[in-house]
């Protein structure tokens, strides 16, 4: 087996979809568990859709994610440049060959009469496409004179190089992730290979690029497996299939409801993010990202490498080493996998778990200030680690956590109608007395004293801690009641029960 050498080939006509990061992870984990090559090329020869900024905003994702390329822009390696755009001079050469070798053909059709000639196979219900039986009715080197030929070439005039597909063949090919898949050429077009401005298109440059970069395996997205038989084509019409690469085409990433592949437009429409990072449209159009919606990105790859891959066990928390030495084709569907938002928030939340309060705190910190709050480290990691179960993200750790900084200012009235009997005031303030006499007593203590009190004057346990819960919070929610009197202090803890007794009126 000749070295994995593997490549992510992006277009930077927008923002990287949670789709491609999952074909970026894939390739970087087969790279990975054969000590192999990760590449990043970018293919941008497409100069009709190039957005600003996507180029940087695709290696920022890739970053994030932990997906660090071999070779690729700002990188370097021994085969760049990595950006097509830059690499345009070569192309020329390959696609004169192709004609050379009979396999591609010069056509002059201008794109108004291809529209016409769809627009009239519109109209008598039937598609036009420009296959081996059409181009024999067409402008083209196929079926016009040599010195005509010669003469529109020298003239400068508009033209494409187009692949000429062989009539009724199969291609007969092996695909790492579906076994053999067959496509006869009848059911393909002529597609264009090189336009006369001097820019490759998609298949001739991919070919030729996956060939000087000596890729060995190329693992993409489904969608690209229809194109899979132009490609080999390609390959033996330049005598290159002895060293042509491995296919492997990924399953599709589904919406929620199974119904259709997840789109760009599908996330903020959901409620959920698409893209790994959040991005602004030209036009001012905003959407989300997992990184500002706060998600780790550990999390975030662990949750991709389980669309459409299964580690044949029941395990589901992964680190990158984990993933790479588990990770198969042979493993990976071939049906698509639906995305689940509930379970992508899961694995934000056992991320989270698995933090250190000493990680969490640097984050939770900057939240604590921006409500206006202040507290020494001690008091923060300690309410970390009693609210971390609670959240998926740490930007909610303040919705589990405000009351440790902010005194009640409206009580619960489902807890008042179902606790707060006329006897429940003289009873927290005896427990005030409890709290007061316990000194520095940490939370054990004091929870040992006040259920001894309950316990010996026969009071209603389940009553008393609800209202207790209710004074020092304000609901019914909220961490262990003797957790939260040791953080706040026995002072404010028993300031609040007294505000309470006295603000709630049943």
């Amino acid at each position: 087996m000749k070295p994995v050498r593997v490549r992510f080939a992006p277009s930077p006509t927008g923002p990287l979809h949670i789709g491609g990061v999952r074909t970026a992870l894939f390739n970087y984990l087969f790279a990975k568990k054969h000590n192999g090559t990760f590449i990043l090329r970018i293919e941008d020869t497409d100069q009709t859709r190039f957005v600003p900024g996507a180029e940087k905003y695709i290696i920022e994702s890739l970053n994030w994610c932990g997906l660090h390329f071999t070779e690729g822009p700002g990188v370097g390696g021994s085969c760049g440049p990595y950006k097509q755009s830059e690499r345009k001079d070569l192309y020329k050469k390959y696609a004169d060959d192709l004609i050379a070798s009979g396999n591609a053909y010069f056509a002059f059709d201008t794109p108004e009469e291809l529209d016409a000639l769809r627009k009239s196979y519109e109209e008598q219900k039937k598609t036009f496409v420009y296959n081996f039986e059409e181009r024999k009715n067409l402008k083209n080197s196929l079926t016009l004179p040599a010195d005509e030929v010669a003469a529109r070439l020298a003239s400068g005039q508009h033209y494409v190089i187009r692949f000429k597909m062989p009539e009724h063949y199969d291609v007969v090919m092996h695909d790492e992730i579906r076994s053999q898949v067959v496509f006869n050429t009848r059911e393909l077009d002529d597609k264009v290979l090189y336009k006369s401005d001097g820019m490759p298109t998609y298949h001739l440059a991919n070919v030729v690029d996956d060939h000087l970069m000596d890729i060995s395996h190329v693992i993409r997205g489904e969608e690209w497996l229809s194109s899979m038989p132009l490609h080999v084509l390609l390959y033996r019409a330049f005598g290159w299939e002895e060293t042509m690469p491995k296919f492997a085409h990924l399953p599709l990433i589904l919406k929620p409801d199974g119904k259709g592949k997840l789109s760009k437009r599908d996330g903020d429409r959901m409620g959920f993010p698409v893209f790994p990072l959040r991005w602004e449209a030209e036009s001012g159009e905003v959407f989300s990202g997992y990184r500002e919606d706060g998600y780790f990105p550990d999390a975030f790859i662990n949750m991709l490498a389980l669309l459409g891959w299964n580690p044949g066990n029941d395990q589901e928390i992964f680190t990158m080493d984990e993933l790479a030495e588990l990770f198969t084709l042979e493993k990976v569907g071939k049906s698509g996998s639906r995305f689940d938002p509930a379970k992508t928030r899961w694995f934000n939340h056992q991320y989270l778990l698995m933090k250190s309060d000493k990680e969490i705190v640097a984050e939770y910190t900057k939240i604590v200030e921006s409500k206006g709050f202040s507290a020494r480290e001690e008091k923060l990691l300690k309410i970390c680690s009693l609210v971390k179960d609670r959240a998926d993200f740490v930007k909610d750790l303040w919705d589990h956590s405000y009351y440790f900084f902010e005194r009640p200012s409206t009580y619960d009235a489902d807890v008042i109608k179902k606790r707060w009997k006329p006897e429940v005031p003289s009873i927290l303030l005896e427990l005030c007395d409890v709290i007061s006499d316990t000194g520095n007593a940490l939370a054990p203590e004091l929870e040992a004293r006040v259920k001894q009190v309950i316990t010996d004057k026969q009071y209603n346990a389940g009553q008393v801690f609800n209202c207790l819960r209710l004074a020092l919070v304000g609901s019914s929610q909220g961490a262990h009641i003797f957790d939260i009197i040791e953080v706040i202090g026995k002072d404010e803890a028993i300031a609040r029960i007294k505000i309470a007794t006295e603000k709630i009126v049943q």
